[in-house]
């Protein structure tokens, strides 16, 4: 809602809308509470019409369920960060392939919730794959979200202001906040 009221806010782009397909506790790649994100990608994006951009902020509930029940070995956790980054890569192929730009939002630590239980392996997880959507030639953009709602002394955990209680999910300023970050400029015509 605070990225579409930028928008009608702008001469440039108030005629973008926003369709928010955010499912809670959706995955990347595995079914969980509806159709994991790969799944439903071309219902969801390719279809739309008009769809010209994608902001794709995934991959918590990936991490968070692969360690909920255990740690698993290093190995495991290697490929489980290539698997979400893999996802990433579908998503951005599948888009460019229709003429949309894709902008990544970094994952938001999550470290104190007490549905997931993550320890320093999943928050090291986490990093990695920060690193991989920061790094230029992968997403058209990045909106770093993590950055932006991380405690400053303890960046494995959410910023008070922006946490709603459970460390896991942002509050109403932790969304809004959210919704300000987003570079209007990704939007303007071209």
């Amino acid at each position: 809602d605070v990225l579409a009221r930028r928008l009608q806010a702008q001469s440039e782009t108030k005629n973008i809308a926003v369709l928010n397909h955010g499912i809670g506790g959706n995955r990347l790649l595995l079914e969980s509470l509806g159709p994991n994100a790969l799944a439903r990608f071309d219902h969801d994006v390719i279809a739309q019409t008009g769809v010209r951009y994608l902001i794709v902020l995934e991959g918590v509930n990936d991490l968070g369920m692969f360690t909920k029940d255990g740690n698993g070995s290093p190995a495991e956790h290697q490929q489980e960060v290539h698997r979400i980054i893999g996802a990433y890569e579908q998503m951005i192929a599948r888009a460019h392939a229709h003429g949309i730009k894709v902008f990544g939002a970094t994952i938001m630590p999550f470290v104190g919730s007490a549905f997931y239980h993550p320890g320093p392996d999943t928050d090291a997880d986490r990093q990695a794959i920060n690193e991989w959507i920061r790094t230029p030639g992968h997403f058209d953009g990045v909106v770093d979200f993590d950055k932006l709602t991380r405690d400053p002394d303890r960046p494995d955990r959410l910023a008070t202001k922006y946490d709603s209680g459970d460390h896991l999910h942002p509050s109403p300023a932790g969304y809004a906040a959210m919704g300000e970050a987003v570079p209007l400029s990704w939007f303007a015509p071209e």
